[in-house]
């Protein structure tokens, strides 16, 4: 495994997670999130730090099990590793946190689709990064 590059990768994709999360859960969501409230743990935003920890755990992994496939195919192989990796995490996660938590049903979709669009971006990231090297 070329270590330099999975650093760059893990790197790429966690900072490219963060971006995304911001964008859909801090202003596409937060209006739904916001008429939600009294479901939301009370000291949820002093717990945020448990998800960044997450979330780089979930890029290290994401990048790991990319490189251990790895056929140098280029951006269809970043896409259609993060459709697969999307439907592990959201279709049993999202619809999952439906059936648990008191949440509307337009809510567990929207979770679904933007997770998916998250996962085929970072994807693509990731196989930007392991991209095989053009001669010059």
């Amino acid at each position: 495994m070329n270590i330099k590059r999975f650093v760059y990768a893990c790197i790429a994709v966690f900072v490219t997670f963060q971006v995304l999360d911001f964008i859909i859960h801090g202003i596409i969501l937060g209006p739904t999130y916001e008429s939600l409230k009294d479901i939301w743990r009370p000291d949820m935003m002093s717990k945020m730090w448990i998800m960044y920890i997450i979330s780089f755990v979930l890029s290290l992994l994401f990048v790991y099990i990319f490189t251990k496939g790895y056929e140098g195919k280029g951006i269809a192989e970043g896409i259609r590793y993060g459709i697969i990796i999307g439907l592990l995490m959201n279709a049993v996660g999202m619809f999952s946190q439906y059936v648990v938590y008191p949440i509307p049903l337009s809510l567990a979709i929207q979770w679904f689709v933007f997770g998916m669009i998250e996962f085929l971006i970072c994807g693509i990231v990731v196989a930007l990064v392991y991209r095989p090297k053009t001669s010059s």
